[in-house]
């Protein structure tokens, strides 16, 4: 290698973290600021052998930098790089789980909190003067001792587990596969679950095996009580039957962090007031995540350049 610092393409800014705290290992290339970002890719070519990455990675984009031994994802869901064809050319992949577990848990556990307790529609009660004029608002539903379902029990979906412990709540899951070292009940399918729940938190990864999992079935089994939170990915729910849902009163009320096609939001979502909670794709977005996050993308790409195991490898790769 020509330079004593190591090429590394970095593909958008590393959150509020500033680059330039580890431009002192590594030759930091922001594909972000390239007037040509091809003619970028093409200069680094061969000799560029890992990427740090928080958005889409194609294989074409592989093919320009014939070198790459790694990519490593600056967030847990990797469902935009094609991993496939990573695979295909031997290059590794890497993301950041643990480090982001509890703060999409709180968010989670908020947003059923939210959704339930009706605090945003009670904030928009006393600001409109409704509080003066109309009385007392409505009455809302309670969390405490009701039944939660989630989907996707990993990481992520324990530590909701355990704070909706401290709530007295019922708890069941689905996964693709139930889970032998959890307590909590398994549920055969989305469907069944909902049907069991007063609230149904999704914490599932992107991707074709996941789209639209939470879909017109599964929200009308959910039922006019019921609650959905996503702090998934948008794509795993249906949003049209998801509106229609929530116009229609098959469900009671929503709570999304996530959104299909973020950060558009559909007309018909924003239309809905009393009964939808929106939010910016915010989960992991605290100081002390996004930082932890990006260290570990760098402690990943200083193991992959040092020889050394790569910390947290993604599941195809035995993480």
């Amino acid at each position: 290698m020509m330079n004593e610092k190591p090429d590394v393409l970095v593909t958008l800014p590393m959150f509020h973290v500033p680059l330039e705290e580890f431009a002192n290992r590594f030759n930091l290339h922001s594909l972000w600021q390239a007037d040509r970002p091809e003619e970028l890719l093409q200069r680094l070519g061969p000799g560029c052998r890992a990427a740090a990455v928080r958005d889409n990675f194609t294989a074409d984009m592989m093919d320009q930098l014939p070198g790459l031994g790694l990519i490593a994802v600056c967030g847990v869901g990797y469902d935009e790089v094609d991993v496939a064809a990573a695979i295909q050319r031997g290059i590794k992949v890497t993301n950041t789980p643990d480090v982001l577990t509890e703060d999409v848990a709180d968010l989670a556990v908020g947003l059923m909190l939210a959704a339930g307790r009706r605090i945003v529609k009670g904030d928009r009660y006393v600001r409109s003067g409704r509080w003066v004029t109309d009385g007392q608002m409505s009455y809302t539903g309670r969390v405490q001792g009701q039944r939660v379902g989630i989907i996707g029990m990993g990481r992520i979906g324990c530590a909701i587990a355990r704070r909706c412990e401290a709530f007295n709540m019922e708890i069941a899951y689905h996964n693709r596969n139930p889970r032998t070292d959890v307590p909590q009940a398994y549920k055969g399918s989305p469907k069944e679950l909902a049907a069991w729940a007063d609230y149904l938190v999704v914490v599932l990864p992107g991707g074709p095996e996941t789209h639209h999992l939470v879909d017109s079935d599964v929200l009308e089994a959910l039922g006019p009580e019921g609650i959905l939170v996503n702090v998934g990915r948008g794509s795993n729910v249906d949003q049209v039957a998801l509106i229609r849902a929530l116009e229609q009163g098959t469900i009671g009320a929503a709570a999304l962090d996530v959104l299909d096609g973020e950060p558009e939001v559909p007309a018909g979502l924003l239309a809905i007031k009393d009964n939808l909670i929106l939010q910016p794709h915010q989960a992991s977005a605290t100081f002390e995540t996004r930082r932890a996050m990006v260290e570990l993308t760098f402690a990943n790409v200083k193991a992959f350049f040092e020889g050394s195991a790569l910390l947290s490898p993604i599941p195809e790769h035995g993480g």
